[in-house]
């Protein structure tokens, strides 16, 4: 196996800008009068997720540091799945795209959870 060079190969953030674009195509949909609520939080917490990701790699120095944003990207993606439903609830989006959306912050945030679980693997140790 390839030894990762940038946060952009792993599959966690993979899965999660996947899903934020997906996110962004399906709420250009949404009601105009969402624009600043629904439609913004929900881009911005999925758009999160990502940027906590690629600054949890540069941070794997430090393994405080590396599992600290690691769990800023669970809580963002756990706070896209709460926009997700309210997406759901007030029929902006369609039940599969709704589930699907939802269950991939499932795998993005059961992916994180093993990577702060075990951080190990993903630490930069000093090299001599």
């Amino acid at each position: 196996m390839a030894r990762i060079q940038s946060h952009d190969e792993l599959e966690v953030y993979k899965l999660a800008y996947d899903t934020a674009m997906k996110i962004f195509e399906l709420s250009k949909s949404f009601p105009k009068e969402e624009t600043y609520s629904l439609t913004d939080q929900m881009r911005r917490s999925s758009r999160a997720v990502c940027s906590a990701i690629a600054e949890a790699w540069r941070r794997r120095r430090y393994e405080a540091a590396f599992v600290n944003k690691l769990n800023e990207a669970e809580a963002e993606a756990a706070e896209t799945q709460t926009w997700i439903k309210f997406a759901l609830d007030c029929e902006y989006l369609g039940k599969d795209n709704g589930n699907e959306l939802y269950k991939s912050y499932d795998f993005v945030i059961g992916k994180l959870v093993n990577m702060i679980r075990n951080p190990n693997p993903w630490i930069l140790k000093d090299e001599i």
